[in-house]
């Protein structure tokens, strides 16, 4: 668990870290090139879940051998699913990162919810329920790796 001190803002105590994939760490479900290094970088601190509705039949293939939690989407509505697996894991403790309108909930609920512009852009549902917005994966994940970006972000 990572705690960070954001001044005016708020105080994290994060356990983890909840991603999307297609669209946010992954293009038409091959994982980024940038990502798996970072991923591992991010499991020395956090747990990491990956939560998807692998349109592509993908994801656990492209994972293989990274040691975070896959969660495939079952229901037909992935956002509140997606919510439910935040607040299942006690939303206090996450932070979030997504791009599309499914969500836009974990990233309200979440401690910390960063929209991801990205390749295939980003909901303006999503983009509004963000604390922060990056427009590369790579500088989201460093963002949750060097804790004074947070804090040079957040802070008032």
């Amino acid at each position: 668990m990572k705690e960070i001190t954001i001044a005016h803002y708020k105080d994290l105590r994060l356990k983890h870290i909840v991603l999307d994939y297609n669209g946010t760490l992954a293009k038409d479900g091959e994982l980024k090139v940038e990502v798996r290094p970072l991923l591992t970088s991010l499991r020395e601190h956090y747990e990491v879940h990956v939560i998807t509705a692998d349109t592509f039949g993908s994801v656990k293939a492209q994972l293989e051998g990274s040691d975070v939690t896959i969660k495939i989407l079952q229901s037909s509505d992935h956002t509140f699913e997606k919510a439910a697996y935040v607040d299942g894991l006690d939303a206090s403790a996450c932070a979030t990162v997504g791009n599309g309108n499914n969500d836009v909930m974990m990233l309200e609920k979440a401690a910390l919810g960063i929209a991801l512009i990205g390749d295939e852009g980003c909901s303006t549902k999503t983009l509004m329920s963000s604390d922060i917005v990056c427009k590369e994966i790579a500088d989201a994940l460093e963002l949750l790796l060097d804790e004074k970006r947070l804090i040079a972000t957040l802070r008032k």
